[in-house]
C-alpha cells in the first residue's frame, strides 16, 4: 500500500506554487512508498485518483498563510486549515475537501508552508524553494514529520 503526497498550489502566484513545486521534486526524484498528486489549483478535480489508488495515509501540502516568517513548515490541525491559514486561491476550501477524503482514507495529514509573496507571475521565492526541498529531502529519507510543529 502506497501513501499519497497531495500537493495543492497554483504555479502563477509566486509561493503558492510551493505545493506544484514539490510534486515537480517527487516527480524527478521519487520517495519509497509515496505516490504523488499534483491537485494544481483544483484539488477537487483529482480526488477521485486519491481515492482509487486507497492510500492509507494523505499528506496534503500547500502554502499557508500562519503568520510565521516565510518558509516555516508547520502541520496544521484539520479543523482550522480553512478557518485561519489558507491562501485562498482554490476554488473550493481545502477543509471540504479534507472532508471528503476522511470518508475513505484514515490518516490525513495537513503540511503548511508559510509564503513569503503570493503575486501574480512572480516565482516560488528562495527561501520557500529552500523549505519545499527540506520537505523533499525528508520524504525520500523515509522520515516522519514530527520535527514540525503543530499549529491550530
Amino acid at each position: 500500500m502506497t501513501d499519497v503526497v497531495f500537493t495543492v498550489g497554483n504555479v502563477l502566484r509566486g509561493d503558492d506554487g510551493a505545493g506544484p513545486l514539490l510534486a515537480q521534486l517527487l516527480d524527478e526524484r521519487p520517495a519509497p512508498g509515496w505516490t504523488v498528486v499534483d491537485g494544481e489549483d483544483v484539488p477537487e478535480n483529482h480526488t477521485h485518483h486519491i481515492r482509487a489508488l486507497a492510500p492509507h495515509r494523505v499528506l496534503i501540502v500547500d502554502a499557508a498563510d500562519m503568520e510565521l516568517p516565510p518558509g516555516e513548515v508547520r502541520l496544521i490541525e484539520q479543523d482550522s486549515v480553512a478557518e485561519q491559514f489558507m491562501v485562498t486561491t482554490h476554488a473550493i476550501p481545502l477543509n471540504f475537501l479534507i472532508d471528503s477524503l476522511r470518508e475513505t482514507i484514515p490518516e490525513i495529514l495537513f503540511l503548511g508552508i508559510q509564503p513569503q509573496d503570493t503575486s501574480f507571475f512572480a516565482p516560488v521565492t528562495t527561501t520557500v524553494r529552500s523549505s519545499v526541498e527540506a520537505v523533499h529531502d525528508r520524504l525520500v529519507r523515509g522520515e516522519g514529520f514530527e520535527a514540525y510543529e503543530t499549529v491550530g
